[in-house]
């Protein structure tokens, strides 16, 4: 499969992690901005992470310039000649990579030599062991980012709590059944809100350069505890079944979901299944001094604003 139909996973279920330098406590960042002068452009601006890392900033009244297709800063990654206007003047960026990898190098190096000097790049836990398989291009641009001589820092989160109600978990759960090939594996799902907060910090204080922080939530949980959790918080009834890989692709197709895009979802699966995520990251705690949100947070949260009806 092309990375172009994989589709953007990075922004649907983001997973694990290396530690080229291992995160610590021991740091203490000044919250001051890089460039206080100088805009900070902000890929995949309409996106779950995106569009939050936009709203934190600007509240912290920071220059922020948010692009995508449909952004008010136009930005494509297949249309070069929107990359420049983009850039032309930005001291930092937030970096959401392409679904395909091809034009990220050449990328990076035009922000760089537009005077782009500091990149937070959005990877995912696990990008060490499953990276080239299925999300190839996280791969490439933390690759890229560590070669390029800026001021670079990675985040990786796991699975996106936003996923049940944003996103792929959530049509199933209104129907009151979400079928997942991943077993009682656990996992500490991350909330967007936490990953942007992180992200706005780092994209504006010091003392982060050349770090990777994986991102989590405080607590493991099976996804069958995750929507006991929503089911409770909602009040409507939910429950988790655990189906095998083929039938999982089998049911997406049957919802119009394309196969290849099917299959790659279920590739995902399969890695969580095999619990290389399942401990608990300290990223969230390391640059923001505080205990990341829980999932039981989330589930109240996401209940009171409607989310499964």
């Amino acid at each position: 499969m092309s990375p172009k139909r994989r589709g953007r996973l990075a922004e649907r279920m983001t997973d694990n992690a290396q530690h080229d330098t291992p995160a610590t406590t021991t740091h203490t960042p000044t919250r001051t901005p890089a460039a206080p002068d100088r805009p900070i452009l902000v890929l995949g601006a309409t996106g779950k992470t995106g569009r939050r890392v936009v709203a934190r900033l600007r509240a912290a009244g920071h220059p922020v310039r948010a692009a995508s297709r449909t952004a008010e800063t136009p930005f494509d990654w297949t249309d070069r000649a929107t990359w420049a206007p983009a850039l032309d003047g930005v001291g930092a960026l937030y970096l959401v990579g392409p679904p395909d990898p091809e034009p990220i190098a050449d990328f990076v190096a035009q922000a760089k030599a537009a005077g782009v000097r500091r990149f937070v790049v959005l990877s995912g836990r696990g990008i060490e062991v499953f990276g080239d398989s299925f999300e190839p291009s996280m791969a490439e641009a933390e690759r890229v980012v560590r070669e390029a001589g800026v001021d670079w820092t990675v985040i990786r989160p796991n699975n996106f709590s936003q996923n049940f109600d944003e996103d792929v978990f959530h049509a199933p759960l209104l129907e009151g059944r979400l079928a997942l090939p991943v077993g009682d594996v656990p996992e500490p799902f991350v909330d967007v809100e936490d990953i942007a907060e992180v992200a706005a910090a780092l994209l504006t204080e010091d003392g982060h350069t050349g770090r990777t922080y994986e991102l989590s939530g405080p607590r493991s949980l099976t996804f069958a505890e995750a929507v006991a959790e929503m089911a409770e918080a909602s009040g409507r009834p939910m429950r988790f079944e655990d189906v095998t890989g083929e039938a999982y692709v089998a049911e997406l197709t049957g919802r119009g979901v394309p196969e290849d895009a099917a299959r790659s979802l279920a590739e995902v699966l399969a890695f969580l299944a095999g619990g290389h995520n399942s401990a608990p990251a300290p990223g969230v705690r390391e640059v923001l001094g505080r205990e990341a949100r829980d999932f039981t947070e989330y589930a109240r949260r996401a209940a009171e604003a409607g989310a499964w009806g």
